[in-house]
């Protein structure tokens, strides 16, 4: 007994030690590796300086510094190659862009400069790696038969690293970069979602456009240039829930102006307690110089519907389809009014999606319904390829079951003043959408988020929708009559919905009174 009680005590002694091994040279390499410093690499006209570090997400950062950043999700296994631009030469960057003969040579040459660099930052960090390793375990165990263990454990370790990272690599995430920056920068960095999707299909090509833009955007970097979208795309700034921010209008100029955009969609909420007081606020759509849709949201009273309508650029849709530039838009109001308190208000999800649901026979396949509320959007499913809604002030994108997507977006406005009463404040979200001009489908999107430097800090998370031509399910034939709590439905679209004009409904109710407070 005595025996194997021994044994056993040297087997957990020998298993501790191996533990103990590994884990200090697993120390040893993750710190050789952030010693390794930066390799200098010339990526086609731009000079690079590369380096690798450990992190929780395998991701590509391309620091464009002071424009700012972007980040590819290129592969799993925890390691992060960030990819500084410290320098343009400018006459090979002219050569390159304005030369045919050398601009059709320009993608082979940024494959194999890109190549080049990361073999050799490859080989530096694990030279780095594996000294780290041995020198580790050397200095804690003081024994060189151990250290040359550890250096086999890493270096064991490291080659399955570097494996993962290649059988999960993925070129395409070239097309969906998140992008954290100045709003002037990023479109250029960016580059065109439509272009991106259609005409650069392959690693070598977006990596091309990636290399142009930024050399471009270097060389004019006192007068930064203006976003050249694609001709062929439709794009569409998604905004709501103002509640009479006036940053936002700020906010709205600067994305309509950096990403050339074709209209503007408002789903809702531009004010907060729909007074004649707030009328004065909705005067800024007259100025903006592009098409602005607007449905109502519930803290918009009829006063500021028609103070929206009388904007020389809007757009008021309500129980209605309209084409603006170039997209049939079929939007609906909400039918609540809840400032007013005296009105109790039950935003029941089924009774909402019933009442969106009795104005299908109104809905001709649009390219877009615009909604304020999400439940109400889920009553049109099937019946348009794309949703937009607001209301929550948390942004969120769904597919759902018929294959409509619908975006909910976040607080263009940052929830208004209400958002002083929280620890965090709400971020300031829209969304830019690129639709074909041709099919009318949803190619790409962008959801940008303002920072702390107001409309200067902007983080850009970019899409790709995978099945633009995906088949859509029609919806029902006979849209069901409103039954239970719902009452005064419209039978015609002449007019707006009965409750508007005061006739009552426990469920949905809105008020013919326009004041009333927020809690």
């Amino acid at each position: 007994m005595k025996f194997v009680h021994r044994s056993k005590t040297v087997i957990r002694s020998r298993t501790s030690r191996v533990v103990a091994v590994l884990l200090v040279a697993a120390a040893g390499a993750w710190l050789g590796i952030f010693l390794s410093g930066t390799v200098r690499a010339q990526v086609g006209p731009v000079e690079t300086g590369m380096s690798l570090r450990p992190a929780w997400n395998g991701e590509t950062v391309v620091d464009a510094s002071p424009l700012g950043t972007l980040t590819f999700r290129t592969h799993d296994a925890p390691l992060r190659l960030r990819i500084t631009l410290e320098n343009i030469d400018q006459d090979r960057a002219k050569a390159l862009i304005e030369d045919p003969r050398l601009a059709d040579r320009l993608p082979g040459i940024i494959e194999s400069d890109l190549i080049d660099g990361v073999r050799d930052l490859i080989i530096r960090s694990l030279l780095c790696a594996g000294a780290g390793a041995l020198i580790a375990v050397l200095m804690v165990f003081r024994r060189p038969r151990t250290a040359l263990l550890g250096l086999l454990a890493a270096s064991v370790a490291l080659a399955g690293t570097g494996a993962l990272a290649a059988v999960t690599f993925r070129p395409s995430s070239l097309i969906e970069p998140r992008y954290s920056g100045l709003i002037a920068a990023a479109p250029s960095l960016v580059g065109s979602a439509e272009s991106i999707v259609t005409r650069f299909e392959s690693y070598r090509s977006q990596l091309t456009k990636l290399v142009t833009n930024v050399s471009k955007l270097y060389d004019t970097v006192s007068t930064l240039p203006l976003y050249d979208a694609d001709p062929k795309s439709i794009r569409v700034l998604h905004i709501s829930d103002i509640h009479i921010n006036p940053i936002a209008w700020n906010v709205i100029r600067s994305l309509k102006d950096q990403f050339a955009v074709d209209l503007i969609v408002d789903t809702g909420d531009i004010s907060d307690h729909g007074t004649k007081a707030e009328n004065k606020f909705v005067d800024e759509i007259g100025r903006l110089g592009v098409p602005y849709v607007y449905v109502r949201g519930n803290h918009d009273s009829m006063t500021t519907q028609r103070a929206v309508e009388k904007q020389k650029n809007a757009v008021v849709l309500d129980n209605k389809t309209q084409s603006v530039a170039g997209l049939n838009i079929y939007g609906l109001g909400d039918p609540r009014f809840t400032p007013d308190k005296s009105v109790a208000v039950a935003s029941d999800p089924d009774a909402l999606g019933q009442f969106a649901r009795s104005h299908l026979a109104q809905v001709n396949k649009p390219d877009l319904i615009a909604v304020h509320d999400p439940d109400v959007g889920r009553g049109f499913t099937g019946a348009t390829p794309m949703i937009l809604a607001g209301h929550t002030h948390e942004r969120k994108t769904t597919m759902l079951p018929s294959g409509t997507r619908m975006l909910v977006q976040g607080s263009t406005g940052g929830a208004g003043l209400r958002a002083l009463e929280h620890a965090q404040p709400t971020p300031v979200q829209a969304s830019v959408l690129y639709f074909d001009k041709e099919t009318k489908r949803l190619r790409a999107w962008d959801d940008i988020t303002l920072g702390g430097l107001g409309e200067q800090s902007v983080y850009i998370q970019r899409h790709v929708e995978p099945d633009p031509q995906r088949m859509i399910s029609p919806a029902p034939t006979n849209a069901p009559s409103p039954t239970g709590p719902i009452t005064g439905t419209p039978t015609s679209t002449a007019g707006p919905p009965l409750w508007h004009q005061g006739q009552s409904s426990p469920m949905l109710q809105r008020s013919p009174t326009e004041d009333g407070r927020e809690s």
